[in-house]
């Protein structure tokens, strides 16, 4: 069904969420919760994991888009969230077209058009259909037929279909962006038919679409049944746990930087960075689960890494380090042992900061203080530490 592959060739990914999820008894599947996090995350992560996407537009309804804009757990890929239309033509078209009009020049690119509710596309066939796009201009996955199909009416079998030429589609579907662009100049997509999905589009403009094998564990959400073969799937039978600790001096100066929060008029902690020990302890609990080594091997305390730098970006960058594994932070427990400041009222913004940094809804975030009844240098005020478990699962 496919010639061989060019090498791999980056693309640009546009994910449908604008649909109403009709069959799902009324409720939203693109935010069903799947082990702490929506749906839609799960689906953007695939797709944002894989490093030939280069930038991903969300296409989402009137109703979705603003909470969207605003999820942490937006990857950073992510360019835009978009609003869609009533039809799925309407929002791919809305898509493509925020590509085109951010990089004009890049109508030879390919697009990949990925349905939200798509979450277990794997990096081989996200790979697989951006080499055939940028060879062939377009491209679909596809799935043999297995079962027997009859034609029916009125109660009776009327004869028997032959399935050998028959395949159900799926998707990430990629096509060349000025390949789409040229199809709706001649079906504009709020006027034409509706087509099911790109490939029926460019066939009816007799535009050659290349067929690739799809993959059985790549389902669409669509039944309620089907959120509960996709926690199945998604979770590893052994989640992966690390543990962080880190421990540093009050120094000269000022702000205290902690957890990613800001405390202004409370002395710094010494160290090479901005000595946000909550962060490094999250940082280490994160290279830990994931088998990736420590904090100070990869940012030496010497001219390698910029003094001064924020945790918060060393948190980013492991964060992204563990995700290029295959893997994503779950749950975060952390508790920061100290006997000065007191922190109560400071707890939610570091929950958030860090959430943000590790693209996490903050439900899957916990941070405590432990200021009393403790010994050493922590108990006398002269240092802070913090401790931190992670927990991480796979994402296919």
């Amino acid at each position: 069904m496919t010639g061989p592959l060019e090498p791999s060739s980056t693309a640009d990914a546009v994910v449908v969420a604008a649909g109403g999820s009709r069959r799902m008894g009324g409720a939203d599947k693109l935010v069903a919760p799947i082990f702490g996090r929506p749906l839609l995350a799960w689906t953007l992560d695939a797709i944002a994991a894989s490093p030939l996407v280069d930038r991903i537009v969300v296409v989402a309804s009137a109703a979705r888009i603003d909470a969207l804009r605003s999820a942490a757990w937006l990857p950073a890929k992510v360019d835009a969230v978009v609003q869609g239309g009533q039809t799925r033509q309407v929002s791919v078209a809305a898509g493509v077209r925020h590509l085109d009009h951010t990089d004009p020049a890049g109508r030879s690119r390919p697009v990949l058009v990925h349905d939200g509710a798509r979450p277990m596309v794997s990096l081989r066939l996200i790979e697989a259909i951006a080499s055939a796009t940028a060879r062939y201009g377009a491209a679909i996955p596809v799935m043999p037929v297995a079962e027997t199909l009859k034609r029916v009416g009125e109660g009776l079998v009327y004869e028997t279909v032959d399935r050998a030429p028959l395949a159900t589609a799926q998707t990430p579907q990629g096509a060349r962006r000025g390949v789409l662009l040229d199809a709706w100049s001649r079906f504009p997509p709020e006027e034409s038919d509706e087509f099911t999905d790109e490939a029926a589009l460019l066939e009816a403009c007799r535009i050659p679409v290349h067929a690739i094998p799809g993959e059985p564990a790549n389902l669409k959400v669509t039944l309620p049944d089907d959120l509960r073969r996709v926690e199945q799937a998604l979770a590893p039978a052994v989640p992966r746990v690390g543990f962080g600790h880190d421990s540093h001096p009050f120094g000269p100066g000022t702000p205290l930087r902690l957890g990613g929060v800001e405390l202004p008029d409370v002395p710094r902690l010494a160290g090479h960075s901005d000595g946000d020990v909550v962060l490094h302890a999250v940082a280490d609990a994160l290279l830990g689960a994931a088998a990736l080594g420590d904090l100070g091997r990869l940012f030496p305390a010497d001219e390698r890494t910029p003094r001064g730098i924020a945790s918060l970006d060393l948190l980013a960058d492991v964060a992204a380090r563990v995700r290029e594994t295959g893997l994503r932070p779950a749950s975060v427990d952390v508790v920061v042992i100290g006997a000065r400041p007191r922190l109560g009222h400071r707890l939610d913004a570091m929950r958030a900061a860090m959430a943000g940094a590790l693209e996490m809804d903050e439900d899957c975030v916990n941070v405590k203080a432990s200021t009393g009844n403790l010994s050493g240098d922590e108990g006398a005020g002269r240092s802070i530490a913090a401790s931190a478990v992670v927990m991480l699962r796979g994402v296919r």
